[in-house]
């Protein structure tokens, strides 16, 4: 039905952004203002430097856990703001 109406792409969008605390940790995740997916790209809005260098750092980790989640290749890049 997802296909059919060609919802599947939001619908793991959405599902990324449900599962988010358990991708990244309660820690950081807690500390994240606004996430959201735009043209295969991830941004994250985070509320202090340290979070951002943090993230920034496992900027491949975090993109191998959202596209593991999903069972694709979904996001491929991550914007830290």
């Amino acid at each position: 039905l997802l296909d059919a109406y060609k919802l599947k792409r939001k619908f793991e969008e959405t599902s990324i952004l449900a599962v988010w605390p358990t991708l990244i940790g309660k820690a950081i995740a807690n500390r994240t203002k606004q996430i959201y997916i735009k043209d295969k790209k991830l941004f994250v809005k985070v509320e202090s430097a340290v979070i951002k260098n943090e993230l920034v750092l496992m900027r491949r980790q975090i993109l191998g856990r959202v596209n593991e989640h999903v069972g694709h290749v979904i996001v491929e890049e991550l914007v830290v703001l």
